[in-house]
């Protein structure tokens, strides 16, 4: 098979490597791509929300199947554009990953069909949203913009100047564009967070192993919320009882709503839950692979991917045994310094190759460019170094390890990305 994954991030190399596996692919194309895949894959120079460049490209060069790994071009419709003409993509419609794209659309299903969430209400108005959350007078409190964000559409007021000032940075000033023309203001709960993926074809669902995530820049949590600066698998909180619960509450009714509402969700989706005190809650969905949960998910899927992606759009997921591993994964993100505001690009970066070189280690690539042989930081998320090792701990130590012979100027990362013990 030829297969093009879109995308040119952390998470698309990870999807890259694992697709390099299977016996069943000749060649990779990548689009865009970046320094790392390009050891892997054909990069090809087309934005990965270009829908007619993409689907020009996939029918030009016969391209067995399309991946579409980022929200963006999931949303504007890339999957819908490829199955009309002729050409088999992996993801889901723009009409069901609209439960990503618009998170009134999907706090509005999950209240429809009793799906387990924070109490929310919606505001088209920055001044109905203010009066809102004054005459509340709770806090924290959640303000989400409506539309996609990069991961950083959510603001956590611990008072309201906070909140005030954050309605208006996304409702008045438009901080992330038109995703902001509506925001969504939730209950804070509490509780630990865990990130389930599941593989599903619209009638099956194929929870993968747990993960959870650390979205503050620095150590023990602080610092402004980002993509991501490290995750871990499993979840040390996610036992049988919690995967069963929330198979009944959440996952199995969440795709059944989906089916109800005439937008069968086919691909992978994500499940931000948070274990309350009062049973799991989804604090989101996600149309597609997290990133960086799938730098430590991925490693330790034993079936072949390309047969998962197969069976899901031939809806057969039910006819396929999925097998993981008995093991832990942990991935560190190094980012360029002043990442998530502002930083520098174009410094050479050393040491991957040595990293590389270790036993139970792969150095995946986010913001990355190859320039005269040797690969400098193009972004601000830059590399995500995964261990795979027998449990978190000793994964922890390993990719501690592989982080420290890597460097480049500025560069910093967390210190404690998969200690959290709750």
């Amino acid at each position: 098979m030829k297969i093009l994954v879109v995308g040119g991030g952390g998470r698309e190399h990870t999807i890259v490597w694992k697709i390099a596996q299977s016996p069943l692919v000749e060649k990779i194309f990548c689009a865009p791509g970046n320094g790392g895949i390009s050891q892997l894959a054909e990069c090809v120079d087309i934005s990965a929300t270009d829908i007619d460049k993409m689907v020009r490209f996939a029918k030009d060069n016969s391209i067995d199947l399309v991946m579409v790994a980022p929200d963006d071009p999931l949303v504007l419709g890339m999957v819908d554009a490829m199955e009309k003409e002729g050409i088999r993509a992996f993801g889901p419609r723009a009409n069901a990953a609209i439960i990503e794209g618009s998170k009134v659309f999907s706090k509005e299903l999950m209240k429809k069909y009793n799906i387990p969430t924070a109490a929310y209400e919606v505001f088209s108005g920055s001044a109905a949203a203010i009066e809102y959350i004054k005459s509340k007078n709770s806090y924290p409190a959640v303000i989400k913009a409506e539309g996609l964000a990069l991961g950083k559409g959510v603001i956590i007021a611990q008072n309201e100047a906070e909140a005030v000032s954050g309605i208006r940075e996304i409702m008045d000033d438009k901080k992330f564009g038109e995703s902001g023309n509506r925001v969504v203001i939730e209950e804070f709960l509490t509780g630990p967070e865990v990130s389930v993926l599941a593989f599903t074809d619209g009638k099956t669902v194929k929870p993968m192993v747990s993960a959870q995530d650390h979205k503050r820049a620095y150590d023990g949590d602080r610092g402004l919320n980002t993509g991501g600066m490290g995750t871990f698998s499993p979840s040390r909180l996610y036992d049988n009882d919690k995967a069963k619960e929330c198979m009944d509450n959440i996952f199995l009714p969440t795709i059944r709503a989906m089916a109800a509402e005439g937008r069968p969700f086919k691909g992978v989706l994500y499940f931000g839950l948070m274990m309350t005190k009062s049973g799991v809650k989804v604090i989101e969905y996600n149309c597609r692979f997290g990133d960086p949960e799938t730098q430590v998910v991925l490693p330790r899927l034993k079936t072949d991917l390309v047969r998962i992606m197969d069976a899901i759009i031939d809806e057969r997921l039910d006819k396929i045994e999925i097998e993981w591993s008995d093991n832990a994964a942990v991935c560190v993100v190094m980012a360029s310094g002043g990442y998530p505001v502002s930083y520098e690009k174009g410094f050479e970066i050393t040491g991957i190759e040595d990293a590389n070189a270790m036993d139970n280690v792969i150095v995946f690539h986010a913001g990355t460019k190859l320039s005269g042989g040797k690969f400098i930081n193009a972004g601000g998320r830059v590399l995500g170094v995964t261990a795979v090792q027998d449990d978190l701990d000793k994964a922890i130590a390993k990719a501690y390890e592989a982080v420290a012979k890597i460097s480049w100027k500025d560069e910093f990362h967390r210190n404690d990305i998969g200690i959290k013990k709750y």
